[in-house]
């Protein structure tokens, strides 16, 4: 399987508890394909193999997984998506401080990461329970390093709210922040994201839609916001990861009059008083409330 040889790997048991020094078990987080099998390192194939219990969020896909790979799991295979995941994280618990390797997986990628995997890892640490990692395939570094974008500093925002105004607002939380920002998006939504982001960062900043990747047609579309939103209003399909540049240095140079009223604009669209909206303003840009006010009271005031 493109170049990997699994009837070559040897799959060998995990240590027991007696073998870590300790008397609990361990769980491991298993990143996983986000679309090619042949992505999966021969530790995740050996885990699969050897874990006790197997926490999959979606059992029919990590089935197809473990037949992908030649791997027959011997360990008990129970759900764990986010219908369940605070009800069956009491019960990993339990399996973990009775001495089980459990092996958490999600559908594609690290679990935990806008995936099912927190509460069960928050709630092992709480026990002093080991937890370890399966290192694997990431969309967010992925798409990242595809961009084209600023790679030395970033933040990952997850999926943003589904609904405008509450998308606006966390949008404009982030407004001025320079470093490069990585979203996950439904394809449904992505015309409707793009736009927003367009209307708060500006229809020039600089963007990549990463569509599939590693996946037969794995696309990355690159461009200005406007434009790629644009783009995305004839609709997109598969999975999506959208990067963002981040907001230059600010500067009084930076911000003329007609960037300070679209800033004031988009916050009282949001909900903000145009009080507060104008002193938050001048807070990020540095500038005295009263320019801002003055540049507002002028986009009044009738042209001629």
């Amino acid at each position: 399987m493109c170049g990997t040889d699994w009837d070559a790997i040897v799959f060998r048991p995990p240590p027991g508890p007696w073998e870590d020094g300790g008397v609990t078990g361990t769980l491991v987080l298993a990143g996983t394909p986000i679309g090619d099998v042949a992505d999966a390192p021969p530790r995740l194939a050996e885990e699969l193999a050897g874990a006790d219990v197997i926490a999959a969020e979606d059992t029919r896909r990590m089935r197809r997984l473990t037949q992908a790979l030649g791997v027959t799991p011997r360990g008990r295979v129970v759900s764990y998506f986010e219908g369940n995941e605070s009800a069956r994280t009491p019960e990993l618990v339990e399996e973990l401080l009775g001495g089980a390797r459990v092996l958490l997986v999600t559908d594609a990628g690290m679990p935990s990461v806008s995936d099912p995997g927190y509460r069960l890892v928050a709630a092992a640490v709480e026990k002093d329970v080991k937890v370890t990692a399966v290192p694997g395939p990431s969309a967010v570094l992925t798409a990242l390093a595809l961009s084209g974008l600023p790679v030395d500093r970033f933040c990952f925002e997850g999926f943003l709210p589904r609904k405008a105004g509450e998308r606006l607002s966390r949008l404009r939380e982030v407004e001025s922040e320079r470093r490069t920002l990585v979203y996950f998006e439904a394809p449904h939504r992505l015309d409707d994201t793009l736009a927003a982001m367009s209307e708060v960062f500006g229809a020039d900043r600089r963007a990549a839609v990463c569509r599939e990747l590693t996946k037969t047609y794995e696309e990355v579309k690159r461009g200005g916001l406007a434009d790629l939103a644009a783009w995305a209003a004839d609709g997109v399909r598969g999975e999506i990861t959208v990067v963002v540049e981040g907001a230059p240095e600010p500067g009084p140079e930076d911000l003329d009059a007609t960037e300070l009223v679209r800033r004031v604009r988009v916050r009282e669209e949001a909900g903000e008083r145009r009080k507060e909206a104008i002193a938050a303003v001048a807070a990020e840009a540095g500038l005295p409330k009263r320019v801002v006010f003055d540049a507002v009271v002028a986009s009044k005031k009738p042209q001629g």
